[in-house]
């Protein structure tokens, strides 16, 4: 990647921004897209972590990275504390890669 296409993509999503400030102004957003708006986060962030868990390279995988995801999110769900949730994920993940 140059730094040529980091400017460029920055002044990109800096616009992106100042437009929306700009075409909206003081108004507010409809409650249906502003609801929206707050799940996007929570999307991406999901994606990400799917991509990298399911994927090598070009190719789909299941190896242990699938079985501490699994672990972190039942965690998770339990509502254990975040740091729980990372270790008990690392730990799964590297015991099942110790033992296969």
């Amino acid at each position: 990647m140059t730094w040529t296409l980091v400017l460029v993509l920055f002044a990109g999503a800096y616009a992106f921004k100042v437009t929306g400030l700009v075409l909206l102004g003081g108004r507010s957003l409809p409650p249906v897209v502003d609801q929206c708006l707050v799940l996007i986060p929570a999307a991406v962030v999901t994606a990400l972590v799917v991509k990298d868990t399911f994927s090598q390279g070009q190719d789909l995988v299941l190896d242990a990275r699938a079985a501490g995801i699994a672990v972190a999110t039942l965690a998770a769900w339990r509502r254990a504390p975040l740091i729980v949730v990372i270790v008990l994920g690392a730990a799964v993940t590297a015991l099942v890669r110790q033992i296969g």
